[in-house]
């Protein structure tokens, strides 16, 4: 009884002398280590990674256990996996890293960056998102009518030359005519995804990635909308898929997928997605300041 009220004072008389000299500098480095903790939790939740770190827990606990009994062999062999651990850790994880630098570089910090190194005449990349926008709701429309199923990927910040390199180079203006050709059942290109970059058909008949989340599609859904659903998780385009077997129009967007779409819901949520005026691209602190914020909302009507 005396060493648990022994061991008792002595973490409370610590716990004391760590109160003393904490500052406010301590709170915040407190704060950046929960959030990043809470970050890769929230990354490997739901996904194959939770079985590894199970792995990885169950190791250390064995590590305890011989340390404890003093299995020389094995706590040896345990201390210098551990070593490694960093290595190893970036090896097993690799694409769970991957995904979260990308969906850092997708916050919105990130897109705040890239809006203020952004030059103007955005208005004119707005003309062209919208024609962009009008040619594939109309090709998705007339798929839809021919029950034609069809994959198209429209690229954003994030970059999807490794998945363009696994169908056809095309480099061509996006057209009704074009995507109907692609996508007819006889293709050769008809099984694969188009990428849209830069408001051009970059290329055709490539493979995406599957979801290996369950939940994320309704078991009816088949395999272009799993591609879907999985191209959405590992960057941030916007997918539009139309089904083969009911000639639904499908959106996939950040993980999820929406259905039922026609020409004029998926008008809007492609306009949402994908065009940034000239006024949104301006930060909010930014319009504030006085004569300069507003120089630029009365450009952005005039417009």
């Amino acid at each position: 009884m005396g060493v648990v009220i022994q061991a008792i004072s002595s973490f409370f008389n610590s716990f004391i002398s760590v109160i003393k000299t904490f500052q406010i500098k301590d709170l915040f480095d407190i704060l950046a280590v929960a959030f990043i903790i809470y970050s890769l939790v929230k990354l490997i939740r739901e996904t194959r990674a939770i079985q590894l770190i199970k792995g990885v827990i169950i190791l250390l606990v064995l590590f305890a256990v011989s340390s404890a009994f003093n299995f020389v062999m094995l706590t040896s062999l345990l201390k210098t996996f551990f070593e490694f651990s960093v290595i190893v850790i970036f090896i097993v994880f690799q694409p769970e890293v991957r995904r979260l630098l990308e969906q850092l570089g997708r916050s919105q910090f990130g897109k705040n960056q890239i809006k203020l190194a952004k030059e103007k005449g955005q208005s004119a990349d707005a003309y062209r998102k919208r024609e962009l926008i009008e040619t594939i709701v109309n090709s998705a429309a007339y798929l839809s009518s021919q029950k034609t199923g069809a994959l198209i990927v429209i690229e954003r910040s994030t970059k999807l030359g490794d998945i363009a390199t696994t169908g056809t180079l095309i480099n061509a203006y996006p057209s009704v005519k074009l995507f109907g050709n692609i996508f007819f059942n006889k293709a050769p290109l008809h099984d694969g995804a188009v990428i849209i970059r830069d408001d051009m058909i970059y290329a055709a008949g490539c493979v995406l990635p599957l979801t290996v989340k369950e939940d994320s599609i309704e078991s009816h859904m088949g395999t272009r909308h799993r591609a879907a659903v999985g191209m959405s998780e590992e960057s941030d385009a916007v997918v539009v898929v139309v089904s083969e077997e009911t000639g639904y129009i499908s959106v996939a967007n950040n993980g999820t997928i929406e259905k039922g779409f026609d020409k004029e819901s998926l008008t809007k949520v492609l306009e949402k997605y994908l065009i940034d005026t000239e006024d949104t691209a301006i930060p909010k602190w930014y319009k504030k300041i006085p004569f300069i914020g507003r120089k630029e909302r009365v450009q952005s009507n005039e417009k």
